[in-house]
């Protein structure tokens, strides 16, 4: 038997040999390599041969005209990674160099930049755990309105806030009987019954409070309800819990009072179903909302509530008009786009909505016009600014009706002597002035600026005469301005500038002055 000093020597034996037996190992490996020491130095290449951008790689590998360092990547100041934000979809990329991010329209940031901090963003009955802009994009994508919570911190959480909102039926027991509520999962942790909290309600998700299989006491019946927020009409079940969307021929179908139905798994999902007797299946964008058959009008087969039709029939045009359609309407009608407009008259904007014919004035005194346009049946209004201000300074027909500018028309042959001195139909090679297409209407009684504008209008025409021998004279020149019809014709060349000169007000009533004045008297011959 060995004694515990040898057992120790042996043991310290047996450790060298393994050591010794490890450094000939080692060395003989050396010495059968012959490339230790000889390998390819590599560089940071700024694009490969293949196409590759940043790599780690032999000289020989990088293109003749790429950037190339003898140092790796990380340490370059052109292919150092950080973070690529895509300001068009939202998306963060993390350790992407530079030069690739820039390469592909993004903006590279060595942290993590503000736009890059991610929240959860509710997506109908999904989740994603993305930044918020990223969430726009996906909720703009799916034509829904974005719902974004900053205050989630991670994606099992973000995904735990969409389940807790799935709908389905609670069951739970309440004085000795096995009831049930409708509702979210985040709802059935704790349920109310009578006055007693209970607590433990089992969750059925896509299930109905009315489904046999849960051996609840609620029931089909034919009641039906509006339910918060939703166009829909919907059944109701004998325990009050709104089921799916009210269909007359599914009353004692077992199967469409078990599982949750979507809109278009229900009744007519393509139509409105305005005052159907049998159909619930409501859409406020084609003009129906559920609505108490009493004030809807209607007569449903089943229950108390109707969709209600929400387009206008008869408008004060006499034209029937579409739920959300806008339209345009001008008190002086014929008189549009041509600078001879009525004083005091307006344009307005008409709406249909929810069923009611809704009055939208532009601003007054014209200072803005209504434009309409039709798409597929469709009439879209809106009021704009009435761009007139610069129109009399255009000296050419191209300018003057430039529509991405202002709103003018050219009228040839007309010319205003008060805009310019002497101006003439040779007058920088002018042909005729601009005036606005819907002349501004003017707060005369306090504004300075209608007077100025209007003076504008203001015409001289020196007649000469020439004496006889005896007694008597005769007009020699300029003798069409003794005649009413200049006079008159002035006066109307005035009026296209706003509310100036003789005018009717948008009822067709003259105005109780002449609305300009005829100064007459002898001018001294120069010659």
């Amino acid at each position: 038997m060995a004694t515990g000093v040898e057992m120790i020597q042996r043991n310290i034996i047996f450790v060298f040999g393994i050591l010794f037996l490890i450094s000939v190992a080692g060395f003989v490996l050396a010495q059968g390599n012959p490339n230790v020491g000889t390998q390819a130095t590599t560089v940071c290449c700024e694009e490969t041969n293949n196409g590759a951008f940043c790599q780690n790689v032999p000289a020989s590998e990088c293109r003749p005209s790429s950037r190339q360092v003898p140092t790796s990547c990380e340490s370059t100041s052109y292919c150092r990674a950080g973070t690529c934000y895509d300001s068009t979809e939202g998306t963060c990329l993390d350790n992407t160099p530079q030069l690739v991010c820039n390469a592909n329209g993004g903006v590279w940031n060595q942290e993590s930049p503000p736009q890059c901090q991610l929240g959860c963003c509710i997506l109908g009955d999904q989740a994603a755990y993305v930044s918020l802009v990223r969430c726009k994009r996906l909720s703009a994508f799916l034509g829904l309105e974005t719902n974004y919570d900053r205050s989630v911190n991670n994606e099992v959480a973000c995904i735990e806030k969409v389940q807790q909102q799935e709908q389905g039926a609670c069951v739970y027991e309440f004085e000795f009987e096995t009831t049930c509520k409708f509702g979210t999962r985040a709802e059935c942790n704790t349920q109310t019954g009578g006055n007693a909290t209970l607590q433990g309600g089992t969750f059925y998700g896509g299930k109905l409070c009315s489904a046999e299989e849960l051996g609840t006491n609620c029931g089909p019946t034919t009641k039906t309800t509006c339910a918060a927020g939703k166009d829909e009409v919907y059944f109701v079940d004998s325990c009050g819990n709104p089921a799916n969307i009210y269909d007359a021929s599914k009353t004692n179908d077992q199967g469409y009072w078990t599982n949750v139905k979507g809109k278009d798994q229900s009744c007519s999902p393509s139509s409105g179903n305005a005052l159907s007797a049998s159909c619930g299946n409501c859409n406020y964008l084609q003009g129906s909302i559920c609505r108490s058959e009493r004030i809807a009008g209607g007569n449903p087969t089943y229950g108390d509530f109707i969709c209600a039709d929400l387009n206008c029939d008869t408008t004060q045009d006499g034209t029937s008009r579409k739920h959300g359609e806008s339209w345009c309407v001008y008190n002086d009608a014929g008189n549009f786009g041509n600078s001879n407009n009525a004083v005091g008259s307006r344009f307005y904007k008409h709406i249909c909505i929810n069923g009611e014919e809704v009055l939208e004035q532009c601003e007054d005194f014209r200072a803005e016009e209504c434009l309409e346009d039709e798409i597929n049946g469709f009439s879209q209004a809106a009021c704009k600014v009435n761009r007139w201000q610069d129109c009399v300074n255009q000296k050419d027909k191209d300018d003057c009706e430039n529509e991405d500018r202002r709103d003018c028309v050219w009228r040839e042959g007309i010319f205003l002597q008060g805009l310019q001195a002497n101006q003439s139909e040779n007058d920088e090679g002018r042909t005729g002035t601009c005036f606005a297409q819907n002349k501004p209407g003017f707060n005369f009684w306090s504004d300075r600026e209608s007077i100025n504008l209007c003076s504008l209008g203001n015409a001289a025409c020196i007649v000469k005469f020439e004496k006889g021998l005896f007694s008597g004279e005769s007009c020699i020149d300029n003798c069409e301005c003794l005649e009413d019809g200049w006079e008159r014709k002035k006066a109307d060349v005035c009026a296209l500038l706003g509310d100036c000169g003789p005018s009717k007000n948008w009822l067709g009533q003259d105005g109780y002055k002449k609305g300009y004045k005829v100064v007459s008297g002898d001018v001294e011959d120069e010659d």
